[in-house]
């Protein structure tokens, strides 16, 4: 299955809200599906973040032959001076197992390289999604620190930098 990327726009909040609002998708990353009215927040956050760079910020992950909506995925800057970047990924429950979180994280990176403004790229997971870690791990991440996010268990991740 081929897949393509395409910046989140206002009209894709439904979208966003069916893995956000989803609590088998949440549960190793807050823990809790998010209610409506913070996923509201949360997402014109996102859609001002994607103002950012044409390259960074959050993306739909589509079926590249169907257009069907796979997931979200990120690379995220916080400013436009940022050296930095944020890789994560979030899949519907019906499209793990499937390579798909594989393939989204190399596209990302490919784009990153790319665009020659990034030193750092970071991703945080839940140290218990091993999936995650093994797919992050072969493309050349290394753990760097165990952190505490509002009290969810969080581990970070970063490229090692000759990969950049």
């Amino acid at each position: 299955m081929n897949i393509k990327l395409e910046k989140f726009h206002a009209q894709d909040f439904d979208d966003y809200f069916q893995l956000v609002g989803n609590e088998e998708v949440m549960a190793m990353i807050t823990e809790r599906a998010i209610p409506i009215d913070e996923a509201e927040q949360d997402f014109q956050l996102l859609l001002a973040n994607n103002q950012l760079h044409p390259n960074f910020g959050h993306f739909k992950i589509l079926d590249a032959s169907t257009n069907e909506y796979m997931g979200l995925a990120k690379l995220e800057i916080k400013s436009l001076c940022d050296r930095e970047a944020e890789l994560g990924y979030m899949l519907l429950p019906s499209f793990w197992g499937k390579g798909i979180a594989r393939k989204v994280s190399q596209h990302l990176l490919e784009d990153a390289k790319s665009q020659n403004l990034i030193n750092k790229i970071f991703a945080i997971i839940d140290p218990k999604n091993i999936a995650s870690r093994k797919i992050l791990t072969s493309q050349g991440f290394i753990h760097k620190e165990f952190k505490d996010y509002d009290g969810l268990p969080g581990e970070i991740l970063e490229l090692k930098q000759c990969l950049i």
